[in-house]
């Protein structure tokens, strides 16, 4: 009998490139100078950054195998398994609200924060709502078959809205970024409260694909959990990877891959991507034993709730902060980017610099945190 693992290195080693590739991507030292694979697609397509936040909820699914795999075990009811659920679901979706109010002043000049115009989906958010569906699937539908059964009806169910339902001014199965039907709906119900005006790319309509994506994961975590060997476990997800990837592909000459809409498409191929990743760390890492070259994306991994939330209200400090320069004032960013960087590299690498040296700086205070035992979970 083949003994599980029932804490996978690999699998927070994937969380922690993940976490880092996210930080890489949203914190260039100009966005007016990045090189083209660390920006996402404008719209139809892919690049490597589209594979990013696909990748974290795919893990969010496989964790949840484990996690929810151990109350199972202990009997845990499932009432008190549903309280769990909902209030880190809350948890989650109230740090994503703060995320978006920090630091509630403006600077330069000094004024509140202006509420009436709070963005309310996000990141955490989109995060929150599928951990938290997805999680009421797994409770009530723990077998692959139907898994397999929900992943494909989400996937089949958005594509029939998508391309059937009739938007106002626009008609039916425009996949345009003003008259496609999840953009009608996020103005119609979001109103004002959106990431860009008229525009939201963790959309609400966009996230019940995105749930499709954690029980991929759910899927993994699953096959991973199970008394396979490891080499068929490997070579399982390899062949679903592959199977993911080329659905994908085909399903993409009539519902483009597009993270913006998450489209079914997407959902396959960056899952088939995901399998592919998830294999190959567990290779190396869990059967191989080459533990030692991974051990700063472990410490991201082991933290990377806390390592996303705080860099990115550090990131948002940084553009706010004004300091003097001559006789006006620039933002604390700018001034590090153009003072301390262009003198020494060309502005497209000097912007690149500025990301790998915020990783770095962050992987510095995870490794105190580490070294600490601080490990911040929700």
């Amino acid at each position: 009998m083949v003994q599980r693992r029932e804490r996978l290195v690999s699998l927070d080693v994937f969380r922690g490139i993940t976490i880092a590739g996210m930080i890489l991507v949203n914190n260039p030292g100009s966005w007016s100078h990045v090189y083209a694979p660390l920006l996402h697609a404008e719209w139809h397509g892919w690049t490597p950054t589209d594979l990013i936040f696909p990748f974290f909820l795919f893990i969010v699914g496989v964790a949840m195998t484990y996690s929810f795999g151990k109350l199972f075990e202990r009997d845990i009811p499932k009432s008190e398994i549903y309280k769990k659920v909902f209030k880190r679901s809350v948890m989650l979706f109230g740090i994503g609200l703060f995320m978006a109010v920090f630091p509630f002043v403006r600077f330069d000049p000094l004024q509140l924060y202006d509420f009436s115009s709070i963005r309310i989906m996000g990141v955490l958010q989109r995060i929150a709502l599928c951990y938290l569906f997805a999680s009421i699937i797994f409770m009530e539908f723990r077998k692959v078959k139907s898994l397999v059964l929900w992943t494909a009806g989400i996937l089949i169910g958005y594509w029939v809205l998508m391309m059937a339902v009739p938007v106002p001014g626009h008609g039916a199965g425009v996949l345009t970024k003003e008259g496609n039907l999840a953009t009608y709906l996020d103005q119609l119900l979001l109103g004002g409260h959106l990431w860009q005006p008229g525009w939201e790319p963790e959309g609400l309509l966009s996230t019940i694909p995105a749930v499709a994506t954690v029980l991929i994961g759910l899927l993994t975590g699953k096959l991973l959990r199970s008394q396979k060997s490891d080499k068929e476990k490997v070579i399982r997800m390899f062949l679903y990877g592959n199977a993911g990837l080329v659905l994908g592909l085909i399903m993409d000459a009539w519902f483009p891959i597009n993270k913006g809409l998450w489209t079914s498409s997407y959902v396959l191929f960056t899952g088939g991507f995901a399998l592919h990743f998830l294999a190959i760390c567990y290779w190396i890492i869990d059967m191989k034993g080459y533990k030692k070259w991974a051990k700063p994306f472990k410490i991201y991994g082991l933290n990377a709730l806390a390592v996303y939330v705080l860099s990115s209200l550090m990131a948002k400090l940084l553009y706010l902060i004004p300091i003097s320069v001559g006789e006006g004032t620039s933002p604390l960013k700018r001034v590090i980017y153009e003072s301390l960087l262009l003198p020494i590299a060309s502005p497209i690498n000097a912007s690149l610099i500025f990301a790998v040296g915020y990783i770095l700086f962050w992987l510095w205070i995870m490794w105190m945190f580490y070294k600490r035992e601080i490990f911040i979970k929700i």
